[in-house]
């Protein structure tokens, strides 16, 4: 089993389930989706690991479960590798690929990645408007509006980044202060 810090998602195709890979341990979540509460009806999971593909997407946008779970922006080519071939790299090489991350300044943590997360579950504010209004005022006015929204909801999203880059900023020190004194 690889050593800690290690935090990683799986997927298990068949049954539609994530299983995450919590220091060492494997854990089914209740349904497909990665939030605190799907984490707090956890329980161990007991099938064939082999069938377990570690997820393409490591990022956790819930940001209570993010600080529990330390996920890494993993290589590509590790990504979708079944269980086995994940620890056979972990064992030989992800240490290595940890420490010259932090090294070069960059942080492995998947949630700094701008690449998706699972279930973040966001919508697209940037429908495109009605064609059918009958009037040109009721037109400009529905564009304002939709601006508006828009900016509100990206002044709160960019709050929330905030917020959550503390929290991740807290995480890579203590994962930078685990992997440099070991």
């Amino acid at each position: 089993m690889p050593l800690r810090p290690i935090d990683a998602i799986f997927v298990h195709p068949k049954q539609r389930l994530y299983v995450v890979y919590y220091r060492g341990e494997l854990w089914q979540l209740p349904r497909m989706k990665i939030d605190d509460r799907s984490w707090q009806n956890r329980r161990p999971y007991k099938d064939d690991s082999s069938s377990l593909y570690l997820s393409i997407h490591q990022a956790i946008s819930d940001p209570l479960l993010a600080q529990k779970l330390r996920t890494l922006d993993l290589p590509v080519a590790v990504r979708g590798s079944t269980l086995p071939r994940f620890e056979a790299w972990w064992e030989a090489h992800g240490f290595k690929w940890l420490k010259d991350r932090l090294l070069t300044g960059e942080s492995p943590l998947a949630a700094h990645t701008k690449t998706g997360a699972i279930n973040n579950g966001e919508t697209d504010s940037t429908a495109p408007l009605n064609s059918k209004s009958p009037s040109v005022n009721n037109k400009s006015t529905g564009q304002q509006s939709r601006v508006q929204n828009s900016d509100t909801k990206k002044a709160r999203k960019q709050d929330d980044n905030l917020q959550a880059k503390d929290v991740f900023a807290d995480m890579l020190a203590d994962l930078v202060e685990e992997v440099l004194h070991k």
